[in-house]
């Protein structure tokens, strides 16, 4: 009789139709890759989806996810900070940090864009309805929060207060404030709630083409974040789970070129392969966009001065209810 391998891949909100095309393409190749192999078991892939964030603390309750595939740094990092399960040096396993594809924060506004939403200071005129993820939770808000800052931030040439203004305005406009990305996406096109839709570029593009072309139209701000997707396999789970070299497998395949095509078709921007060293993003676009390390310090920091309790979010969240 043969047995069957489960694989446990926990992701974030927005990864489902992603991963469930990229599961069906894997299993065919890891098959073709081990047909010689007596007693071959029968591959089976789990998902697991809600906000990165929450994602994280499952795993680190007891969740045996065998990979992880998040989309911020520090969701994996914590796995290791607070659980050990991974080592530190996790960034290394894999080329671009770990992280074999990458997007970035856009609007989605109703066709015609009746409230002129083109770029960031257009969410804080009065009568802007705006709906995007929860950024204490989910890793797709605090993109949002942190390219709204950081363009508010070039706007005043660094006035610290000018800034705040600005987001306490940003942020008293959301009517909306939902757990993770998918969610959001119901609210503003399953609810019809809200102007505009901030989300990955690679969902927005997914809500436009189930749609009829005169229901939505896109606009990518400017400026704008850079969105890394990491991953890792969880190195205390693949262990107890005997899956080490299939969750290996499954992880590289992601930087494969017929991976890559799906990965594309979902909407996400992709890596090109220019030399026998590695992986390297195109260039073509990713240097329109900032790193969120580069400007506001490491992840730790960020999360330590705006989305802890008491911190920057609720400081002008309170404000704006004054």
């Amino acid at each position: 009789m043969v047995d069957a391998t489960i694989l446990l891949n926990s992701s974030y909100d927005v990864s489902r139709e992603l991963f469930l095309e990229i599961n069906t393409n894997f299993i065919k190749y890891w098959n073709s890759q081990n047909s010689n192999t007596d007693n071959r078991d029968t591959l089976i892939i789990r998902q697991s989806h809600a906000g990165s964030t929450r994602q994280a603390m499952t795993v680190l309750q007891g969740l045996r996810a065998d990979v992880v595939t998040y989309n911020q740094v520090i969701d994996v990092q914590i796995l290791h900070d607070r659980g050990k399960l991974i080592p530190s040096d996790w960034q290394k396993r894999f080329p671009n940090n770990s992280s074999p594809f990458y997007s970035t924060m856009a609007f989605l506004v109703r066709k015609g864009n009746p409230k002129k939403i083109y770029d960031w200071c257009d969410l804080v005129k009065p009568g802007v309805e705006i709906v995007f993820p929860n950024p204490k939770v989910s890793g797709n808000g605090r993109y949002t929060y942190l390219a709204a800052w950081y363009a508010f931030f070039l706007k005043n040439n660094g006035n610290l207060e000018k800034t705040r203004a600005l987001m306490q305005q940003f942020l008293k406009n959301v009517i909306a404030f939902d757990i993770g990305g998918r969610v959001a996406t119901a609210t503003f096109v399953d609810r019809y709630q809200g102007d505009v839709l901030i989300n990955f570029e690679s969902e927005v593009k997914f809500v436009q083409n189930l749609h009829a072309s005169d229901v939505y139209e896109i606009v990518i701000p400017y400026p704008n974040v850079l969105v890394e997707f990491p991953v890792t396999w969880i190195d205390k789970n693949v262990a107890r789970n005997g899956t080490k070299d299939v969750a290996q497998a499954y992880l590289a395949y992601l930087y494969t070129p017929e991976a890559q095509k799906s990965i594309e078709k979902f909407g996400y921007r992709i890596c090109t392969s220019s030399t026998n060293s590695g992986i390297y993003y195109n260039t073509s676009f990713i240097n329109q966009l900032f790193r969120i390390e580069e400007k506001f310090g490491n992840w730790n920091v960020i999360m330590d001065t705006h989305f802890k309790h008491g911190g920057e979010l609720d400081r002008l969240l309170l404000a704006g209810r004054t």
